[in-house]
């Protein structure tokens, strides 16, 4: 099988990876060598082989990632109404379809990347990109596309997805991730249940309960484990971001205008229901997150739940390549870039959520600084000179500021809504940690303490916990949670190990086996 070798590879339709194709295309159809070489070759072809080609690959049916989730595009237009920053989105969609029209993209959506290489050396840029169909049958490629692409370089923008802890009756139908509940509504136009509980922790609960209210859902409470006091100590860093306080100003008046209640440093102890969620128990915890006596309470007739605790980010294909990672102060493993969103292995640049969580304009900025990089390096050109030389190109100067405010500010919200200590106190022996295999606390507790079961990888040997289809993407935070010590009490070596095992998997996502039948 013959492999066709592309110029850039983006993995990824979100914030990050649109705005890191429409950077690339700007900086490369500012290139003579490009031009030329399009209008001998014309629109999608590479003509001598010289000319540069950019494919987009993402796992979903069209372009913006789990923030722009939305409408089907062959029913009908969405009118942004569930959506924040979507003329953002517009403009950047408006850019990328050029670019296809063009032919300088190709882009390839319902495919999923489920391996990635690098030369064996690790000294020089390139990578062989494996894709598969991300559901469905699997189908031939149109044309010449090939389901395996070499690449000179490669940005990955994959994103993340919802943080989940186990709470007794979380197993429940209708419980379901935060995130999956927006992203339900904004696909469907529709709810997948009348009555909420929103859970957790973080500023992402506000949109969710106001998406659910503005498709006429109720929302019984929103449950924020934290206390809006541990804000004051960073309010500097949150100051550099005003619209973010504009934003969270909208989300007061929905909750005034819609009657939501909004509850600090307030829990779900259990979830209750017989064989679907139809009531939680709720109680105040303090400071050290600890039950205050007294305090619990019932919410009944609830027949779904939303969980939410941050996010994690997306990280498989990075550390298959051996890209560096750290602990983020989220308690998240994060990939560690420079200041052009170089990732520590040659050719290999990240933005987005893979480098820290931090919304969707951190995301958008460090794409736009990627692609411009990526395509600098493609074309030989000095990106110093690039500003002055092309008035259409963007300042990374500004660029890089935006990222440094805005991930000041990630920081920021971090510390002031962090896991609640105390989460495993609450949890039953009973407790189900992993779904998937159905792995229950008490298998987890007596794996870590009899058999020296310390990590992920050993608690997935000695009780199957993360052995599912997940593979461990729901309960992996968990898990290492448990089989290490919580967040606040691991040390930071053994925290890391067993995060980044979560991560490595040779196989990034569940393919056919004909897959492998095709390399």
């Amino acid at each position: 099988m013959s492999v066709p070798t592309v110029d850039l590879v983006i993995i990824g339709a979100g914030p990050a990876g649109l705005a890191a194709a429409e950077a690339a295309l700007h900086e490369l159809a500012a290139e003579p060598r490009f031009v030329s070489t399009r209008r001998s070759a014309g629109a999608g072809q590479r003509g001598d082989g010289s000319g540069p080609r950019i494919v987009v690959i993402d796992s979903a049916d069209q372009p913006g990632g789990q923030f722009w989730r939305h409408r089907t595009e062959t029913a009908g237009t969405d009118d942004g109404r569930l959506h924040h920053g979507w003329d953002d989105y517009l403009a950047l969609r408006a850019g990328f379809d050029a670019g296809i029209a063009a032919g300088i993209i190709d882009y390839r959506p319902a495919t999923s990347v489920w391996m990635v290489e690098a030369p064996p050396d690790r000294t020089r840029a390139g990578f062989t990109v494996c894709t598969t169909p991300s559901h469905g049958p699997t189908a031939s490629e149109p044309g010449d596309r090939s389901p395996v692409l070499h690449a000179r370089r490669l940005i990955i923008a994959t994103g993340g997805y919802d943080r989940q802890l186990p709470i007794p009756g979380w197993d429940l139908p209708g419980v379901m991730a935060a995130g999956g509940i927006q992203g339900f509504a904004k696909q469907n136009g529709m709810l997948p249940g009348s009555r909420f509980v929103i859970a957790g922790t973080g500023p992402f609960l506000l949109p969710v309960a106001a998406n659910i209210t503005d498709l006429g859902g109720d929302v019984a409470a929103v449950l924020e484990s934290s206390s809006l006091t541990g804000w004051l100590a960073h309010a500097h860093r949150a100051a550099g971001v005003p619209a973010k306080a504009l934003e969270g100003a909208e989300y007061a008046w929905a909750f005034l205008r819609h009657r939501i209640p909004y509850r600090t440093r307030t829990v779900v102890t259990e979830i209750l229901g017989d064989g679907r969620v139809e009531a939680v128990t709720t109680a105040r915890i303090d400071r050290l997150g600890a039950v205050v006596p007294g305090t619990e309470a019932t919410l009944e007739n609830i027949d779904a739940v939303g969980l939410g605790w941050g996010f994690t980010p997306q990280l498989e294909l990075p550390v298959a390549l051996g890209a560096r990672t750290r602990v983020d102060v989220d308690g998240s493993l994060v990939a560690v870039v420079d200041e052009s969103q170089r990732s520590s292995v040659p050719g290999l640049f990240l933005a987005g959520e893979v480098t820290g969580v931090g919304g969707a304009v951190l995301a958008a900025a460090e794409g736009r600084l990627a692609g411009a990089q990526a395509a600098a390096e493609i074309t030989g050109a000095s990106p110093d000179d690039r500003t002055a030389a092309h008035p259409r190109a963007f300042d990374r100067t500004a660029t890089r500021r935006t990222i440094a405010r805005h991930r000041a500010f990630a920081e920021a919200m971090h510390r002031a809504h962090p896991v609640p200590p105390g989460w495993t106190d609450r949890l039953t022996p009973e407790t189900i940690v992993c779904r998937c295999e159905e792995v229950p606390a008490a298998t987890i507790a007596e794996a870590s303490t009899t058999l020296e079961a310390d990590d992920a990888r050993a608690q997935k040997n000695m009780t199957r916990a993360g052995m599912g289809w997940c593979q461990g993407r729901e309960c992996g935070f968990a898990v290492t949670c448990l089989a290490t010590g919580a967040p606040d009490r691991a040390e930071s070596s053994s925290l890391h190990a067993s995060l980044a095992q979560t991560m490595k998997r040779p196989v990034a996502q569940p393919v056919p086996l004909s897959t492998f039948f095709d390399l």
